[in-house]
């Protein structure tokens, strides 16, 4: 008897970009086309959020951060680990493998999808790039982006600044990125952009970079 051939699986296309870019966006336009979209940040809020797995693990390790509904303090518990790269560790040593645990839960249960996407702030930060069959980074010009963040409620200047200085800079992540999408040129662009991008991807061809 004949061993079965393995069950294939999805295409993983890594989403990035830095703030401002249009990555919320552009995820949209890849859920609107059908592809399953997993959002880093948002499993994020999930863990911190009342009930999130995060919840006591970040309460046992930085007392104070976390209110008595079991949700995180955000606030707070930035200022625990502020200008303190151990206790940066220590946290991050906490919610990375959550998140690494939320995104394999949904990658199980997407396992007959062709492509799903993984929508996540910091790849090329944190390696997650090896988990990606690719990786697309949305961009912009840096005047578009610094008055897309300072039309943001409450982000100045020095938040821009602070924000770029832990990411890496968008020339570097273009040149490592299989696909770019410039946000800039509108959105019936990236739109049509994704499209292309989906449409060969499932069909399983390689597509050219944007």
């Amino acid at each position: 008897m004949s061993a079965q051939a393995p069950r294939p699986r999805p295409f993983v296309l890594g989403l990035t970009g830095s703030i401002g870019m249009g990555k919320s966006a552009t995820a949209a336009m890849f859920a609107a086309c059908g592809v399953p979209v997993h959002d880093a940040d948002a499993a994020v809020h999930a863990l911190y959020g009342a009930g999130g797995a995060a919840g006591a693990p970040i309460a046992a390790a930085f007392p104070g951060t976390v209110g008595p509904d079991g949700a995180v303090d955000r606030a707070a518990l930035r200022a625990a680990v502020l200008g303190d790269p151990q206790r940066l560790a220590r946290l991050e040593g906490i919610v990375h493998p959550l998140v690494r645990e939320a995104e394999a839960a949904f990658l199980r249960r997407n396992a007959g999808a062709s492509l799903v996407l993984l929508d996540i702030p910091l790849l090329y930060e944190t390696g997650a790039e090896a988990r990606c069959d690719a990786v697309l980074v949305v961009t912009a010009p840096p005047e578009v982006q610094r008055a897309r963040v300072l039309a943001r409620p409450g982000l100045t200047e020095a938040d821009l600044a602070a924000i770029l200085a832990k990411q890496m800079p968008d020339a570097e992540k273009r040149t490592r990125a299989r696909f770019v999408v410039d946000t800039s040129l509108g959105f019936a662009h990236a739109r049509a952009e994704v499209e292309r991008i989906v449409d060969s991807l499932t069909r399983g061809e390689p597509a050219a970079g944007g």
